[in-house]
């Protein structure tokens, strides 16, 4: 079978060849190598058993989610309110959870990723917190150099259509083209939230060339399917408390390379959520800052 993508393999064998004298990187390394060339030349999208699976665990965290934004007394998970996280979040740190059930969940090729973090930003509110998340022009600002470009396809009400070029870099880069339906809402002024569904998302070989194209579902690398994401804030004890949870649908490890590109795989979106929270977080900060 014909195996597209050749100069994306080209650029991880050359930098292989670069850090070959970094022992550490170098079963990591290899490890990409092998899943990117052998395995990718059969690699399909997401099966119908796993679309399945992911689509019942996001109703069943949609349906908890749906609960506590009714909730005054549990808006927020109940980890922000420790009084070792609560330390944590005063002192500008976050608190980072991994949500994603050890067992009992069976995604046939694939892998789901549940990620959580919370952050408290002094001075914040809610308002400043709904006007940023809306401002789809800012991202690639905000959220630089991750988001490439952003922009509202339509807006009905608080149901918005947005495409995003997004750009990772984790020891290789990867360009993606993303299309989600965001839903804004509020219990109260000061109890708001947001959900955002991926609708389409298609990985970008040779990007900013003319050669640029996007890959089908057959020809890329699964590096992620599917992706939603959950924003939760609440204005209390002079600032804003802000909560993300992501969920995302990867292509699973291929056998024998768990232990070589596992730990790879597995730090993305945790490092994903953590960069946007912060970054949400830093701008928030800067909206309040003396001018």
């Amino acid at each position: 079978m014909h195996c597209p993508n050749n100069g994306w393999r080209g650029k991880v064998l050359s930098m292989i060849d670069r850090r070959l004298s970094e022992s550490r990187a170098l079963p990591l390394l290899c490890g990409l190598i092998l899943c990117v060339t052998a395995p990718r030349c059969h690699a399909q999208g997401p099966s119908a058993a796993a679309i399945l699976a992911y689509n019942s665990y996001v109703r069943a965290v949609e349906s908890r989610l749906a609960g506590q934004h009714r909730s005054h007394l549990k808006f927020l998970s109940v980890a922000a309110a420790t009084p070792q996280n609560q330390l944590d979040l005063r002192r500008g740190g976050l608190v980072v959870e991994q949500l994603t059930p050890s067992e009992g969940l069976v995604l046939p090729g694939a892998l789901l990723h549940h990620w959580r973090g919370t952050a408290f930003v002094p001075g914040a509110t809610a308002t400043a917190f709904t006007r940023l998340m809306q401002d789809y022009t800012a991202y690639p600002r905000i959220f630089a150099p991750q988001v490439v470009r952003a922009d509202v396809l339509s807006r009905r009400g608080n149901r918005l259509l947005v495409r995003m070029r997004v750009r990772q870099h984790h020891a290789i880069t990867v360009v993606l083209d993303t299309t989600y339906n965001v839903t804004f809402g509020q219990l109260d002024p000061l109890h708001r939230y947001s959900i955002s569904r991926s609708t389409q998302i298609s990985e970008i070989d040779d990007p900013g060339t003319s050669s640029e194209h996007a890959l089908g579902p057959s020809q890329g690398h699964g590096f992620l399917w599917r992706q939603n994401t959950y924003w939760t804030c609440e204005q209390r004890d002079g600032g804003l408390y802000i909560q993300v949870e992501s969920i995302s649908l990867t292509r699973a490890i291929p056998y024998g390379l768990v232990w070589a590109v596992g730990p790879f795989v597995e730090s993305v979106p945790r490092d994903s959520l953590e960069f946007t929270l912060r970054a949400v977080s830093g701008a928030l900060r800067q909206h309040n800052a003396p001018q």
